[in-house]
């Protein structure tokens, strides 16, 4: 979208590349996008002849025979222990094939497909459908994300392998907020820093109000030239109502741009006289201000938020697991211990590299200053001089390996 930008200094927030929006243009209309995402659902097929299915949704009985089955025979309770209003708002988006509809909104947790696994996979079944319900237990594929999506479309086929997939296509729409990734097309990005309100964003005498503001100091270091023609030339092009070559690789000279400008009633070098929109003072100096092609990409700030208290941890090193897919842990880094050592805090890295990480109550002897168990040193048939000590877990499977490789570390253990 073509914005108008001004390049000046506003506030603090659009330091190190940040860019700052108008609230006004992004309730217009300014930076909203689609944002899809494909979910496939496949139904295996088992080697002793079973294959996954779908049911129709449950439907939940008023009174009477049959109450609290759902309409494909499956006992409602076996699935879902809960009331009708739960499995009604948790279903409701299915068609009677279990797949979710086309246009359905979709919230967090509830069904899209309503797929069911056989319990036995290992007995041969001469005929998969002829399996009794009862057989099946619930493998229903869930909707995850906090945010609300559209069903795009649905697309149901076979594989290579003759399985059913079902590929179910979310759409958002997502508006702009903090943390989104903008960038114009000579290669200047920036995060979204502040969205500030039309009424405290500077002002020209016309009535005219940025869309964008870009901090001047991504241009001395990066000599990015082509932006301030094609901000030249768009501007004088909206004058003459006329295309104009906007890279720096031809079209006309910034002399012939300037003059164009200039016989319209603006600056010959494109800049604004403008007034402060919070104290409604004119500003010190002449503003840099036009139209530039900027364009919203993939990398926005829902797709990335990631935050964690507790969680799962890895099997063999005991220490939070890593992603964000994974509900993974903040990684302290190389860099950061180094700074928490430059500082002093000797606690705060102990709490950070190990109480949070992966601490393990180790028994040590004193005598031999090999592991053992707890009271008991197996090297010295001896419990009278083993002694518990803290350490990360890490630390320990790295001793042990070692020792696997034939080299033995000791610990040296002393009272503090």
């Amino acid at each position: 979208q073509n914005a108008s930008v001004a390049i000046m200094s506003f506030s603090g927030y659009d330091i190190e590349d940040a860019i700052v929006l108008n609230r006004g243009a992004v309730d217009r209309g300014f930076g909203r996008c689609f944002a899809l995402r494909r979910y496939s659902v496949e139904l295996k097929k088992y080697f002793n002849g079973s294959t996954d299915r779908t049911f129709p949704p449950p439907v939940a009985q008023a009174s009477g025979p049959g109450s609290g089955k759902a309409a494909s025979g499956l006992h409602r309770k076996s699935f879902f222990p809960g009331g009708r209003g739960a499995v009604s708002r948790r279903f409701e988006a299915l068609e009677d094939d279990g797949v979710v509809r086309v246009g359905e909104l979709l919230e967090e947790d509830q069904v899209y497909v309503h797929k069911f696994s056989p319990t036995n996979t290992r007995e041969h079944v001469s005929d998969p459908l002829q399996l009794d319900n009862s057989l099946y237990a619930p493998s229903f594929a869930r909707y995850k994300t906090v945010v609300p999506s559209y069903v795009e479309r649905v697309v149901c086929t076979d594989n290579s392998d003759g399985c059913r997939t079902y590929k179910v296509m979310m759409r958002q729409t997502r508006l702009p907020e903090l943390g989104d990734k903008f960038s114009s097309r000579h290669g200047q990005k920036g995060v979204v820093g502040l969205i500030a309100p039309a009424e405290d964003l500077p002002f020209a005498e016309s009535g005219w109000c940025p869309d964008l503001i870009m901090n001047p100091h991504g241009f001395p270091s990066r000599m990015t030239v082509g932006k301030m023609m094609e901000l030249i030339a768009g501007k004088s092009a909206l004058q003459v109502g006329a295309c104009q070559y906007g890279t720096a690789f031809g079209g006309v000279g910034v002399e012939t741009l300037g003059e164009i400008l200039a016989a319209h009633g603006f600056h010959y070098s494109g800049k604004e006289y403008l007034t402060s929109g919070i104290t409604g003072e004119a500003l010190q100096t002449y503003v840099f201000a036009g139209p530039i092609y900027y364009q919203k990409l993939k990398h926005m700030v829902q797709d990335k938020i990631h935050a964690r208290g507790r969680g799962p941890r890895q099997l063999l090193t005991r220490q939070p697991t890593e992603g964000r897919a994974k509900e993974g842990g903040l990684r302290l880094g190389e860099m950061e211990r180094d700074c928490l050592v430059a500082y002093g805090s000797s606690a705060l890295l102990m709490e950070r590299l190990m109480l949070s990480s992966d601490v393990f109550e180790a028994s040590v002897c004193s005598t031999c200053g090999l592991m053992g168990y707890e009271g008991w040193c197996p090297y010295c048939k001896s419990g009278k001089h083993v002694a518990p000590i803290r350490m990360p877990y890490a630390c320990k499977l790295l001793f042990q390996e070692l020792m696997s490789m034939n080299v033995c570390p000791r610990l040296h253990i002393k009272e503090m």
